[in-house]
């Protein structure tokens, strides 16, 4: 199929199109940072004021835990246990553990290299 080069009446006639259609202009603003700051108040601080103390607990106070921080550690603590054991544990299949055994069992079978398991008397 022939490609078809544009002729100068269909571009002029979509300039002329593109100069008598409306232009249009974005109904939202690209922003909405100055949206969010007026619902909550203009000059407000959204950070807490800093106290000087580690985490906000003053000295003397005892630290008070929250629900999820033992399930938390038990659960994080517990899956990383996991994991490592599981990857100490897993099954050598690289390329070249394959091959070295695989070259070793062809050695034996032509009787290159003697076979370790059987003894020499």
């Amino acid at each position: 199929m022939p490609s078809r080069l544009p002729t100068t009446a269909t571009a002029s006639t979509r300039a002329i199109l593109r100069l008598h259609s409306p232009v249009s202009t974005p109904s939202r603003q690209l922003s909405t940072t100055r949206s969010l700051r007026s619902a909550h108040g203009e000059h407000e601080s959204q950070y807490d004021p800093p106290t000087g103390w580690l985490w906000g607990i003053p000295p003397g106070k005892k630290y008070e835990k929250e629900g999820w921080e033992g399930l938390m550690l038990w659960g994080f603590g517990g899956s990383m246990l996991f994991g490592v054991v599981g990857y100490i544990f897993k099954p050598d299949t690289s390329i070249q553990t394959w091959a070295l055994e695989e070259a070793r069992r062809r050695l034996e079978s032509e009787g290159i290299l003697e076979d370790p398991e059987k003894k020499s008397e």
